[in-house]
C-alpha cells in the first residue's frame, strides 16, 4: 500500500470486524491504524456508543471518524474511518435493522463504499432463530443498491457477511453443514449476489482454499488455521474494472477476525478532490 498522505495511483479500502473497538484499542489497533497506508478502513462489531468513547481514539492524526452504534450498548455497530471527510454518509435502511446499527453508506466522489454488520444467525440459543432476520437484512441492502447497481455505478460492499460462500471457504464444511454462517439457505442468499452480477473481489485473484478471515477462539483454532472466510468485499460491475487488488491479512491480530482489503485504480473516484 502506498504511503498516507501522498498522491498515489489507487484507492486502498480495509475491511475489520474488531469484536469490540474498546478491546482492538487494547490490543494495539490505534497502532495499526497509524501505520495503516489505507484511505479508508471500515470496521465492524464496535459495540460502543459515542458517550463511550471519551478519549478512546486520542491520536489517530488525521483519521475522519463516523460511528454508528446499536441502541443497545455493547452490541453491534459499525464505523469509518478515512483520510478524507465522505461527500455524504447515510446510516439507515428504514426498516427494523437500522436499531442495530449495521450499515453506513459512504460517498467518495463516484465511488459508493457500503460498510456492513451482517446478522449472525444462530440467535442467543444457538438453534438458528435468527436465521430469517439475517436473510431479511440481505435482500433489504440487495434491493436499496439495485437501481445505482443496475446504472453502472461503482459500488463496494464491505464487511462481516457472516456466511462462507463456498467449501473452499471454510476448512470444516462437511462438520458445519447445519451451523448458521453455512446454511444452504445462508449461502443461496449470497448466491443471490454473485448471480446478480457483484463480484467477489478475493477471488478474482485467489481461488485456492485455505485463506480464512475469522477463527473460533479456543486455543490453537488459529494456529492451525481451522477457520472460515465470512469477510467480503463485494465490486459491483462498475468498481470491478477499477480492481487491482484484493488480499486476507491473517498476520495482523487483535481480534478473532483479521483485516481483509482492496486496491482500487484512484480513477473510479472520478473528478473529485479524491482523484486529485
Amino acid at each position: 500500500m502506498g504511503e498516507p498522505g501522498l498522491r498515489k495511483s489507487t484507492f486502498e479500502i480495509v475491511s475489520w470486524n474488531v469484536n469490540g473497538l474498546r478491546a482492538a484499542v487494547r490490543k494495539g489497533f490505534l497502532d495499526w491504524l497509524l501505520n495503516c497506508k489505507a484511505d479508508l478502513v471500515g470496521v465492524q462489531e464496535v459495540r460502543v456508543n459515542e458517550d463511550q468513547l471519551g478519549d478512546l481514539l486520542a491520536g489517530t492524526g488525521d483519521w475522519y471518524f463516523n460511528l454508528c452504534s446499536a441502541e443497545r450498548k455493547g452490541y453491534s455497530g459499525v464505523a469509518l474511518f478515512s483520510r478524507n471527510k465522505p461527500d455524504s454518509l447515510e446510516t439507515h435502511l428504514k426498516a427494523e435493522f437500522d436499531r442495530e446499527g449495521r450499515l453506513q453508506f459512504a460517498q467518495f466522489g463516484n465511488l459508493k463504499v457500503v460498510n456492513g454488520y451482517f446478522p449472525n444467525g444462530s440467535g442467543r440459543l444457538r438453534d438458528n432463530s435468527r436465521v430469517p432476520y439475517k436473510l431479511r437484512f440481505y435482500r433489504k441492502l440487495f434491493k436499496e443498491l439495485k437501481d445505482e447497481f443496475d446504472d453502472g455505478r461503482p459500488i463496494i460492499v464491505m464487511g462481516d457477511f457472516n456466511t462462507a460462500h463456498a467449501e473452499i471457504d471454510l476448512a470444516r464444511p462437511k462438520q458445519n453443514q447445519k451451523a448458521s454462517g453455512f446454511l444452504p439457505e445462508e449461502r443461496r442468499e449470497l448466491d443471490r449476489w454473485i448471480k446478480a452480477g457483484w463480484i467477489d473481489s478475493f477471488r478474482e485473484f485467489k481461488k485456492e482454499t485455505g485463506h480464512y478471515s475469522w477463527w473460533s477462539q479456543q486455543k490453537g483454532v488459529r494456529e492451525r488455521n481451522v477457520g472460515w472466510r465470512i469477510d467480503y468485499i463485494l465490486c459491483s460491475p462498475g468498481a470491478k474494472k477499477y480492481l487491482q487488488d484484493a488480499t486476507i491479512h491473517p498476520s495482523v491480530m487483535g481480534s478473532d477476525h483479521c483485516p481483509i482489503s482492496v486496491s482500487l485504480d484512484r480513477k473510479v473516484l472520478g473528478k473529485s478532490s479524491y482523484g486529485r
